[in-house]
């Protein structure tokens, strides 16, 4: 017998470690082929723009993983496709790094399980205005709509954020709002500033408490809390411009989101401050390209947008709703510094 290559070598570890845990996901195949989660999809969906070599050996790694996308929609979308209408909160930001890059790995996931995403809008009424088999819900908040409205309907569906008693999936927003402000005070900052966009959203809100309480539980004044209503890095950037013109100099800046990071750190370089020489700049999210060389807290779009493929699978299914909270990291890099 020939001996085997590397990639079979290591698709057949992983096919090892697969069946120890259970079904093989596409995640397993993508890593154990060596490439992304969007090319599996379009490797095993026949989609042009994939190598001929790299083809074969995303199958190979399918084979040696037994990867089967989940039977029960796959049956349904045998008898018609199966759509699943993608909806955004009413007043919430559509066009934002957060949610192409969350799309962009649920449209992979969608792919190989037999599921269409269909973008449908949200009416002045805040509700779905469209129809579909199930839905995945952006922008939560206490008071959305949507929830009851869906229920009602016994659609299926699929909450990005937290909200008791429904099926939902979300990083654990408040553990990082704390982890942000412990690495501040581990820093020596006791001066900061909070930047939050909408106070009501669900993430916002989180992220806000959890810094609030890290700082409160080390004995920390509070921060001064600014807000961006619109969330975006203009909006911070006018935010934190303001205050530091009517005088304040506080030494570090925890923005809850990297759009709303990289506004304060134009902000403070416009009025002549070092980042992070004179002031340091946490922000949330880990987004590629806005995040590089940002101290931030960094959140897994990939696992979010595999658990909540999971979860409408288990929704289609009928089964019992859960929820689900993916853990986040700090990660520091060159916008954080001890104060001076």
């Amino acid at each position: 017998m020939a001996p085997r290559s590397r990639t079979q070598q290591a698709g057949a570890a992983k096919a090892d470690t697969s069946r120890s845990r259970g079904r093989a996901t596409i995640r397993d195949v993508a890593e154990a082929a060596g490439v992304s989660i969007g090319t599996v999809s379009r490797a095993l969906n026949a989609r042009s723009g994939v190598h001929a070599v790299t083809r074969q050996r995303v199958m190979d790694a399918a084979m040696a993983l037994a990867y089967d996308p989940d039977r029960a929609a796959r049956e349904l979308s045998n008898r018609r496709a199966v759509s699943v209408g993608l909806s955004m909160a009413h007043g919430y930001r559509r066009l934002t790094p957060f949610f192409a890059l969350f799309l962009e790995q649920l449209s992979a996931h969608l792919a190989v399980s037999g599921l269409r995403v269909d973008d449908v809008p949200t009416g002045g009424d805040g509700l779905p205005a469209g129809d579909a088999d199930a839905f995945v819900l952006l922008g939560a908040h206490p008071d959305d709509p949507r929830i009851g409205h869906l229920s009602a309907a016994q659609r299926p569906f699929v909450l990005v954020g937290r909200h008791p008693g429904v099926r939902c999936v979300a990083a654990d927003d408040e553990a990082g709002g704390r982890l942000a402000a412990e690495h501040l005070l581990r820093l020596g900052h006791r001066d900061v500033v909070l930047v939050t966009g909408q106070p009501h959203a669900q993430a916002m809100a989180d992220r806000a408490r959890g810094f609030m309480t890290a700082l409160a539980d080390a004995g920390s004044a509070a921060p001064t809390r600014l807000v961006a209503d619109d969330g975006s890095p203009l909006g911070a950037y006018r935010a934190l411009r303001a205050h530091l013109e009517a005088g304040a100099r506080p030494t570090a800046v925890f923005a809850a989101s990297d759009e709303m990071a990289t506004g304060c750190i134009t902000a403070a370089g416009d009025l002549g401050l070092r980042v992070p020489a004179d002031v340091s700049v946490v922000g949330f999210d880990d987004l590629p390209e806005i995040g590089v060389g940002l101290t931030t807290v960094r959140q897994d779009f990939e696992a979010l947008a595999r658990e909540t493929v999971a979860l409408l699978h288990e929704a289609l299914r009928g089964e019992e709703a859960r929820s689900v909270r993916l853990p986040v990291t700090l990660i520091s890099r060159g916008t954080t510094a001890e104060r001076r």
